[in-house]
């Protein structure tokens, strides 16, 4: 039996992205563990209610709100869709989540500073951190190596 994975939608191709873009991850780590059956994908944002497109939202370094660009309060969404994701690893005893790097839910070293200036800072995003804390080790499309090192062990 194959330790599962929990895997950011945007990686397998679907539509989630907050502005629609489709922006598969290729890697042949990931057709491997494709083929054995390891994910459970999830798309924190949709899980949480926002749609597709919606505005692109960010982590206010200040009070660690999640706003859109028009300012909108986006941090219960955010939240929400953290919870299920959570949920997920417990109901299938995942170990490891395989997440997009920068954004404001799964970032897991680095995430937009807050500013919409397009500038990154170090961090993570809402889902990434309550798996943490829940002992989930997070890594990202840069760090796919390092999780191939882990699984199974």
């Amino acid at each position: 039996m194959f330790d599962k994975i929990l895997i950011s939608r945007c990686f397998l191709g679907e539509k989630v992205r907050y502005n629609s873009e489709v922006i598969a991850l290729k890697h042949p780590l990931l057709t491997l563990w494709q083929q054995q059956n390891r994910f459970i994908a999830i798309c924190p944002e949709i899980a949480g209610g926002l749609s597709v497109p919606r505005e692109p939202a960010e982590q206010n370094q200040v009070n660690g709100e999640i706003l859109t660009c028009t300012g909108v309060n986006v941090t219960k969404q955010f939240n929400v869709g953290a919870q299920q994701s959570l949920a997920l690893c417990q109901q299938h005893h995942i170990r490891f989540a395989l997440l997009k790097e920068s954004s404001p839910s799964c970032g897991s070293t680095l995430i937009y500073d807050g500013t919409f200036a397009n500038k990154k800072i170090a961090g993570q995003g809402v889902t990434s951190q309550l798996l943490t804390q829940a002992g989930i080790q997070v890594f990202s499309e840069n760090t796919i190596e390092a999780l191939a090192t882990l699984l199974d062990k």
